[in-house]
C-alpha cells in the first residue's frame, strides 16, 4: 500500500512539477491588480506602445 502511494506521488511530481514546486517554494501568482500586471496586460492588448510600457515600468521599479 505504501509503495503504491510513493509511486503515485512520484508520478504526480513528474507529470506536474510546476504547481508542486510553486507550493513548495511558496511562490504565488501576481495579483491581478498589481500595477506591473496591469501594464503587461495593457501592452499585450495594444493599448500602450513599447516606449510607454518601458517608461511606466521603469517608474514602477524606482524606489521613491
Amino acid at each position: 500500500m505504501v509503495v503504491l502511494l510513493i509511486i503515485a506521488v512520484v508520478v504526480v511530481v513528474v507529470l506536474r512539477p510546476d504547481p508542486i514546486m510553486r507550493v513548495l517554494k511558496g511562490n504565488r501568482r501576481p495579483a491581478l491588480d498589481d500595477p506591473r500586471e496591469i501594464l503587461k496586460r495593457r501592452y499585450a492588448a495594444g493599448e500602450i506602445d513599447e516606449d510607454e510600457y518601458l517608461r511606466r515600468m521603469s517608474g514602477l521599479s524606482q524606489d521613491w
